[in-house]
């Protein structure tokens, strides 16, 4: 497609007949009504702050992507505009225009004014669709404040408006054309001053969309999306277009790493109409990143496309490790995680019926994938191990180290197990512990310096706050395998304290506090000490930040005094704001903390301890690929892109320590 659609969509892209094509008002199914939308929104989005806004954006792409999946759209195109609407342009096949059988009315206007009315419900107008919640435009325009849609079908233009969902006149021909597809633009609900609304914020995130937009051109390989924001004074355009699909996909995730093999293993096949993608590339680091996808949809815990992906893999490696004698007879075969370490893999399947097992999609349950998987991966694989036998030694090799590092790791890991409530004397001796036995109640402070450790220690409250203090700067482990890890003084006392075990032996329901604070210095050395503690946690106990449980404290960075009243400020702009208030003329004593240990224990607990009057913030992880990438280029033993990161980014440093 040229920019003819991007320019001018009314009147370009072309109308292809295909056989078996047809998509009307008959294959429109109704299930219900759209009355409890606006009531409750965030069951149907999840949340009506900037998650759930951007939710209503990928509903609208969804539904073009749906149209690529079925062989009926090739460009997509979004487009943030200055007045706060988004508009999704594709050239797929439209919606259907006729009158609705039951409903006796247009059906485009049925699919967007009745919950769960659509093509996908087993109408035949999908083969494989994705979608989140299988609740689409029709909750986004429920939550608009207007909507429109334009369908390109026929040779026509067809138009209808809406507010808050409801229809504001009959669908009617505006105008002609010789293109295909459909615009949606909406303006979602934000609240206003009245608290009349339904979105506390209308501001569209750029880079958030931008990541979500590129993931789906890497799954759909050839489709184009152009993704521009209008709303800067000069316009931001990115277009995604990837040829090579998923392979560029794992190529991208290892673009910070060094790679064992210069080009990903691909998998692909059909399996009667269950298609499946594989695309695997092992890189220098010690961990595993391995993301799985169905109808283009996300599942962080895996499922059965992924048990079948990891069984072909072992199974595979340890086959081809004894054909050809690197295994010996006296070798225990590789493990799982010894074949997965250092892999970056794609698994992307496409069904018909997928069978999820929780209503956010996190994990696939239909056990035939498995088996499909298994088998395709398994029969490809090994037919690529025997063709390039110099990258299979390769990847034997990296195994092997692996499993021995593994079994070194083991033996350390046995000295940081959790022990039994009788054994509780053999908590590190440097933590001090909280007397309350609730997990739910308790909290770890993870202070850095025994200076701070003992004011913290005194300041606060023994019933349900335990400190443990660490000295210097932790292991980075992005450049350390687990048995390293895991002989490191300060990392196996921050283990033996959480109580929960570490990579495969973590557990979190044995986790014996609630919340995992970091408490350092507020300054570069304490932000890097804070890096290295999240660096741990993500790689080697991913479930406590992805489930809430770490915190990080917000200790002041100024105490400012003035006529024998003290006030304390986080940031350079709270302090401008508290020196205006008191007058600069009066010259008040302006104290900046170089770090905790300068504070007393009263100043500590009234600033970052007191649970009603401190700030701390949540550590979470909103895209997992996007976690990795940064981890990567911040922890990673690859320079160059460290540095060009610091170089493309200097200009938003406003106050650096020297």
């Amino acid at each position: 497609m040229d920019n003819q659609l991007h320019n001018n969509p009314e009147i370009s892209g072309t109308h292809v007949d295909r056989p078996g094509a047809a998509y009307d008002e008959n294959q429109i199914q109704v299930l219900e009504g759209l009355e409890a939308v606006r009531k409750r929104p965030g069951m149907y989005i999840g949340s009506t702050d900037e998650r759930g806004l951007h939710h209503l954006v990928y509903e609208i792409v969804d539904n073009a992507v749906d149209e690529a999946l079925a062989g009926f759209c090739h460009e997509i195109l979004i487009t943030l505009h200055k007045d706060g609407s988004c508009s999704v342009v594709d050239d797929g096949r439209g919606f259907p225009v006729g009158i609705h059988p039951k409903i006796g009315r247009p059906a485009v206007e049925v699919c967007l004014t009745i919950l769960h009315a659509g093509g996908k419900f087993g109408g035949g107008g999908y083969k494989v669709s994705g979608g989140l919640h299988g609740v689409g435009a029709s909750v986004v325009n429920a939550l608009s404040r207007h909507m429109q849609v334009n369908v390109y079908q026929d040779g026509k233009i067809y138009q209808q408006e809406y507010e808050r969902g409801k229809v504001l006149y009959d669908l009617k021909v505006v105008g002609t054309t010789t293109r295909t597809g459909t615009t949606i633009r909406f303006w979602p609900d934000v609240k206003g001053e009245d608290g009349d609304g339904i979105f506390e914020t209308g501001d569209f995130q750029f880079d958030v969309l931008k990541t979500r937009f590129r993931e789906m051109a890497f799954l759909n390989r050839g489709i184009r999306i152009v993704f521009t924001d209008e709303r800067p004074d000069e316009p931001v355009e990115r277009v995604f277009h990837y040829e090579g699909g998923i392979s560029e996909f794992v190529k991208y995730i290892n673009k910070k790493k060094d790679v064992l093999f210069p080009e990903p293993i691909s998998i692909s096949g059909m399996v009667g109409t269950t298609s499946v993608e594989v695309a695997l590339q092992y890189n220098d680091s010690y961990s595993e990143n391995i993301f799985t996808f169905v109808n283009n949809i996300h599942t962080p815990d895996g499922g059965t496309h992924m048990a079948g992906f990891c069984m072909a893999i072992t199974r595979v490696i340890n086959d081809y490790g004894r054909k050809h004698n690197i295994l010996k007879a006296s070798d225990a075969n590789l493990s799982g995680e010894d074949t997965r370490e250092g892999m970056a893999a794609i698994v992307s399947v496409k069904l018909e019926d997928p069978q999820f097992e929780s209503q956010t999609k996190s994990k696939l349950g239909n056990s035939e994938v498995r088996t499909i998987v298994n088998s395709l991966v398994g029969q490809q694989l090994a037919d690529y191990l025997e063709e390039n036998p110099q990258t299979a030694k390769l990847i034997l090799e990296r195994c092997l180290a692996a499993s021995r590092a593994r079994e070194a790791a083991r033996k350390a890991r046995d000295l940081t197990r959790r022990k039994t409530v009788l054994e509780s004397a053999s908590l590190p001796g440097k933590l001090a512990d909280c007397s309350e036995r609730d997990p739910k109640k308790c909290e770890i402070f993870l202070v850095e310096g025994d200076s701070a450790g003992g004011s913290a220690k005194m300041g606060r409250d023994r019933h349900f706050q335990a400190i443990l203090p660490l000295r210097g700067k932790i292991l980075n482990v992005e450049k350390t395998r687990l048995d390293r890890v895991l002989a490191n003084e300060e990392i196996k006392a921050m283990i033996t304290a959480f109580g929960c075990g570490v990579g495969e032996d973590f557990d979190i329901s044995k986790l014996r506090y609630d919340r995992i604070v970091c408490m350092t210095d507020a300054d570069v050395d304490g932000s890097h000490i804070r890096i290295l503690m999240l660096t741990f946690f993500y790689r080697y106990m991913r479930p406590l930040i992805e489930q809430g449980h770490v915190y990080a404290a917000r200790p002041p960075l100024y105490k400012v005094t003035y006529q024998k009243q003290e006030r304390y400020c986080y940031d350079d702009e709270e302090l401008d704001r508290v020196m205006n208030e008191i007058g600069r003329d009066k010259k008040p004593d302006v104290q900046r903390y170089k770090g905790l240990g300068e504070m007393s224990a009263e100043q500590l607990w009234n600033t970052t301890m007191d649970p009603k009057q401190r700030t701390m913030l949540r550590v979470s992880v909103e895209d997992a690929i996007a976690a990795d990438e940064i981890m990567s280029l911040l922890m990673g033993e690859k320079v160059e892109p460290r540095r060009e990161f610091i170089e493309q980014n200097s200009k938003l440093v406003l106050d650096l320590d020297i």
